[in-house]
């Protein structure tokens, strides 16, 4: 009977160890990076610097925000060092460290790496990113707009910076060489049609990553874009706002003139007030989203009109000594 145990115990502890042999050594399988050479027009770096500052925002997480203000602007002279942490505190499986995305770094990487990395989340040395990177929605974007993102991020000016190495904890260190895919490029609509380009600008910024609840860190599907998701602040908790058509507690009553008036409010930098200590701040990147083009904006207006409605009232702002600041 013992013999039997043991050979049962022994059975557990092979396959246990092939499954984690697995996850770590064998995945993550995604395509190896393509043989790409974009050509640099000023016409590329031009929409990728409107694409990565305005609506993928990829610059929101790779430069260094100054949360002493409102919806915490780029810091002047930080654009793509990288080093922005997302920790334990805030939520996450470890300590994360947003990388140096100026030429810096990315100099000897080739276009095919790059442009792997944004679309499957795996980089140069085939390691998994943490999906803090929206990457899975990246991997959706027409591939000239990855292309001009590229270019973009090629004529950055070179900015020194060490990144401190990730830590990730247990089980997500063996989880995480799952969640990489390739991608699946779209073709980017035709502006004209205002609700299928609005729906393709909604996907690549991941609107549904913020403005939906989650459960063990994925979004629940039902409650896509009804809001509520919490980050905490240092001072207190926000919560994502309901951006379904509901007239009650989403976008229902809101004109078109009033969504793009609520982005382009931004533009004016006294709107970026410094946060007191009675105050809880955004991580929405308004001073980013503010630069989007009208017809871009106009058109998520559109698309989110088509949404299934989600009654979902959300207490946007929550100060740490339970204290509501009102919207």
């Amino acid at each position: 009977m013992k013999k039997i145990l043991l050979v049962i115990v022994l059975i557990i502890v092979v396959a246990i160890a092939g499954i984690a042999g697995y996850l770590k050594f064998a995945l993550p399988d995604v395509a190896p990076s393509p043989d790409l050479k974009v050509t640099v027009t000023p016409e590329r770096i031009a929409h990728g610097e409107y694409l990565a500052n305005h609506v993928a925002v990829c610059m929101d997480c790779h430069s260094t925000r100054d949360w002493s203000r409102f919806a915490g602007p780029i810091a002047p002279g930080t654009l793509g060092k990288g080093g922005e942490y997302f920790g334990r505190e805030m939520g996450f499986p470890g300590s994360f460290y947003s990388k140096n995305i100026t030429p810096q770094n990315l100099g000897s990487w080739t276009d095919g790496e790059i442009y792997r990395t944004i679309t499957t989340g795996v980089n140069k040395n085939g390691e998994a990113l943490f999906p803090v990177m929206p990457y899975l929605h990246y991997g959706k974007m027409d591939k000239e707009d990855v292309y001009d993102i590229i270019a973009y991020l090629r004529q950055l000016p070179v900015i020194k910076s060490t990144i401190p190495q990730r830590s990730i904890d247990f089980p997500m260190s063996f989880i995480l060489n799952t969640i990489p895919a390739n991608s699946i490029p779209l073709e980017r609509p035709a502006k004209t049609d205002l609700v299928k380009y609005g729906g393709y600008i909604v996907t690549i910024a991941a609107c549904i990553e913020c403005h939906t609840q989650v459960k063990q860190g994925q979004p629940i599907p039902e409650l896509a874009y009804g809001g509520g998701r919490e980050f905490q602040m240092p001072n207190g908790t926000v919560r994502s706002a309901n951006i379904t058509p509901d007239a009650e507690t989403g976008l229902g009553n809101w004109t078109e003139d009033a969504f793009i008036a609520r982005f382009k409010a931004y533009t004016d930098t006294a709107n970026i007030f410094k946060v007191t200590a009675g105050q809880v701040n955004t991580i929405m990147p308004w001073p980013m989203y503010a630069g989007m083009d009208t017809t871009d904006i106009r058109a998520i207006y559109a698309y989110l009109k088509t949404l299934q409605p989600i009654k979902n009232k959300v207490e946007h702002f929550q100060l740490a000594e339970n204290k509501d600041l009102k919207k």
